[in-house]
């Protein structure tokens, strides 16, 4: 099956238990065939954590869910080692963080010490415990949601944590259609905890998800178009409006997600609208404003738009 076709059937098996919310849909299941972790952000209420579960029914991942607390300990995403009195021996008890799907539910209402205890295992798939590594799953895949930060009781993520996530998707209030549908289908006895009772179905096994990540990563990108994504890393580096630019592996970030990006578009090779397309949840939580920016009501997409707008398209 092609990226594009299994792209349209899990966007139709996720629309009947998220209503609208399409952009949002589309680039999370680019960042997920990217091999990259997703941030959701947007107010309580929205779909988030309903997406990331639909998401894992719809794929057959494993599923699990940690809702973060300002009290939560790392050793309660990892896990830790117990003692066995009957062997007089330690065992490892597992956290929630080995499964495929992990869902770290209000990210951003912890301290970084305990946030912290995601970033080896978000970019090296491995967890330490007492100086023993652990793997984790193939398709282990961090969808970590939060409030906006102007809300009281929470944290602001680190930089390294934030260059940890490959997208920041932004996941917004439904428009007024889409509001009555979802109105509609509670009416209707829909119910957000019983996915399968839906008729939501699986539709992918790991062998298909491992060939379609393997047929994105194969999209071809002229040089031109390399060049056009180190161009735009660059230029955040270089903006009167930024403090801080994004990093080099923003640009294989940008690049990644763009190759599967046409992918799911149909196409074997990478167009500028590809990258463009992209360019905004790869780099808006990259990304830092210098005060008098902000004074001026920017955001990091007004930054980016702009970059965009500046650097030149390759034909």
């Amino acid at each position: 099956m092609k990226p594009a076709e299994l792209a349209d059937q899990i966007r139709a098996q996720i629309a009947q238990a998220v209503v609208g919310q399409d952009k949002a849909v589309t680039e999370l299941l680019i960042c997920f065939f990217s091999g990259g972790h997703a941030l959701l952000e947007g107010v309580p209420g929205v779909a988030k954590t309903l997406l990331a579960k639909t998401l894992a029914t719809v794929l057959g991942l494993r599923f699990k869910r940690i809702q973060f607390t300002p009290d939560l300990m790392p050793s309660d995403v990892t896990g830790t080692n117990v003692f066995d009195m009957a062997t007089s021996q330690f065992s490892l008890r597992k956290g929630p963080i080995f499964t495929d799907v992990l869902l770290a539910d209000e990210i951003n209402r912890t301290p970084a010490k305990t946030q912290a205890a995601l970033l080896e295992a978000m970019e090296e798939r491995t967890v330490t415990i007492d100086g023993d590594t652990q793997s984790l799953p193939e398709y282990f895949f961090v969808t970590a949601t939060q409030n906006p930060i102007e809300y009281e009781g929470t944290y602001p993520l680190p930089e390294a944590q934030l260059d940890r996530f490959m997208m920041k998707i932004a996941v917004g209030y439904p428009a007024e259609a889409e509001e009555i549908g979802v109105l509609t289908r509670a009416h209707e006895g829909f119910d957000p905890h019983r996915l399968q009772a839906s008729g939501i179905q699986q539709i992918a096994q790991p062998e298909l998800l491992h060939s379609v990540r393997e047929e994105c990563r194969k999209v071809t990108a002229q040089e031109s178009l390399l060049k056009y994504v180190a161009d735009i890393v660059r230029a955040t580096r270089e903006s009167s409006l930024l403090s801080l630019g994004a990093s080099p592996r923003a640009g294989v970030a940008a690049l990644m997600t763009a190759k599967t990006c046409a992918a799911l578009e149909g196409r074997d090779y990478l167009l500028p609208d590809d990258v463009q397309q992209v360019a905004h949840p790869v780099l808006r939580h990259r990304l830092l404003l210098r005060p008098d920016a902000m004074i001026e009501g920017l955001n990091t997409d007004a930054v980016v738009d702009q970059i965009l707008s500046d650097v030149p398209v390759p034909r």
